[in-house]
């Protein structure tokens, strides 16, 4: 190691000082301030803007005092956790052919099914790794996933029948294959279930979400979301392309008149060439995705009932509780093969289900290898040692640690490598800005599910009116 510099740290952006990059959020009233190394940040009066960057400003002299602090936690949640949690594709078929989908066409249509002992046996597996490194009192997660788990309905029922309370259990289905008996079996157990829906009328989400015989699915999965009306533990996913986005805001709209508690609006992935030749237009839909935004902030208002977004929740997470976010997807490195795995219906793992299509991510397989085995493979080392400081422009943006430049198998499957950026850094850019522009406001919890913050400490509390963080 070089000598270190003998800069005393007085003066912000040089020597051994404190970095911070002022940020334009588009308020009027407001700049943001960001570490981009710590992710800390403060929103500053634009009129006091320059005051900041002096050394005896109670931002910088009180961050100065805290960063190693902020450095330290940022250091633990990107690269100190274990994997916690697994998604597990009981069955490589699905009765759907989605255009965008990131499982290859012929194994949804001819794959295999995992049996009920094999099921059973692959989570008594990983059920061991997780005792040996999950903190004691905390269940882990298993989420049954897609292609479409319904389609081995009996095996993922025994599974949760078997295991009981020592998962968390949540399914994410087409909503095709639920009735009433598999309603009642899941809430009755208070197994999470995600649903998908892209459009808020049949002929637009026939665009993209079909049968292999080229028929519509809307009123199925209509069906199920009013089977689910009421039950807390319930989402819906609308992935967004270049057929919807325009309609972002009567999905939420129709979503929310609906009675769904939390959905998702998901980027398509670009892990595959159908989901490519789906990929919007990044700028418009950013301005499509901001109004959807506003329009569930609106329902709200008038209302009193949310429609929360949970992605972008998590981007306004990770700027006011990074360690509180849920969802791993938007960090660097992400929580591919770090905080959950991948589990096929061969019993093979990979870092991340957005990886099953990519067999050179194949890190071994559960009824053969140990699973501290398959984490340290070259094909999860790959996942899990991506880090933004490493990738062109990422390394020299200040919401870096907001946005974590995802998904590393989008990357690799467009241009070959993971030092790449992600496909829609503009759509994180503006989702960043407007998450700022509402915490000056005042409005963060209104996006939030409520007691999101239990728990939560105030690290610093700076007392300069023109600052807030």
């Amino acid at each position: 190691m070089g000598k270190q510099a003998s800069s005393r740290g007085l003066w912000v952006n040089s020597g051994n000082g404190v970095s911070f990059v002022p940020v334009d959020i588009g308020h009027q009233d407001y700049m943001a301030v960001v570490s981009h190394d710590t992710a800390f940040w403060a929103l500053v009066g634009r009129d006091e803007l320059a005051d900041v960057f002096s050394p005896d400003h109670p931002l910088s002299r009180e961050y100065r005092q805290k960063a190693e602090e902020f450095m330290q936690e940022m250091d633990a949640l990107r690269c100190s956790l274990k994997p916690s949690a697994v998604y597990v594709n009981p069955t490589e078929r699905c009765n759907l052919d989605c255009s965008y989908c990131y499982i290859p066409g012929d194994m949804r249509r001819d794959g295999v099914d995992m049996s009920s002992e094999d099921l059973i046996e692959s989570l008594t597996r990983l059920q061991a790794y997780f005792s040996r490194h999950v903190p004691r009192g905390f269940r882990p997660e298993v989420i049954f996933h897609g292609s479409e788990p319904l389609m081995n309905r009996r095996a993922v029922f025994d599974a949760i029948s078997h295991f009981g309370d020592s998962f968390r259990f949540g399914v994410q289905t087409n909503g095709t294959l639920l009735d009433r008996e598999a309603v009642d079996f899941l809430t009755s157990r208070n197994v999470g279930i995600g649903l998908s829906l892209d459009a808020h009328q049949p002929g637009l989400m026939a665009t993209t979400r079909k049968t292999w015989s080229g028929d519509g699915v809307f009123d199925s999965v209509l069906a199920s979301m009013e089977m689910l009306r009421g039950y807390d533990s319930y989402s819906v996913i609308c992935t967004v392309t270049k057929q919807n986005m325009a309609s972002l805001v009567d999905v939420i709209e129709f979503l929310h008149g609906a009675g769904v508690p939390v959905c998702m609006l998901n980027p398509v992935r670009c892990t595959q060439p159908g989901g490519e030749a789906e990929k919007p237009d990044e700028a418009a839909m950013a301005g499509h995705y901001l109004q959807a935004l506003e329009r569930s902030h609106q329902l709200y208002r008038e209302t009193g009932r949310k429609i929360v977004v949970a992605n972008f929740a998590n981007i306004m997470l990770s700027i006011l509780a990074p360690t509180a976010r849920k969802l791993m997807c938007d960090i660097s490195p992400c929580g591919g093969g770090r905080c959950f795995v991948a589990l096929s219906a061969k019993g093979d793992i990979f870092p991340c289900s957005e990886f099953v299509g990519l067999e050179e991510f194949n890190g071994g397989n559960v009824f053969r290898d140990e699973i501290d085995d398959i984490l340290e493979t070259s094909a999860f080392r790959m996942v899990t040692g991506r880090k933004v400081e490493q990738i062109e422009p990422c390394h020299r943006c200040a919401i870096r640690h907001f946005c974590g430049s995802p998904c590393p198998a989008e990357a690799w499957s467009m241009h070959g490598h993971m030092d790449t950026p992600g496909a829609f850094c503009e759509l994180y850019e503006e989702q960043v800005r407007f998450a700022m522009r509402m915490i000056a406001d005042g409005h963060a919890d209104d996006f939030l599910e409520d007691g999101w913050d239990n728990g939560a400490e105030t690290i610093v509390d700076f007392s300069a009116p023109s600052c807030r963080a």
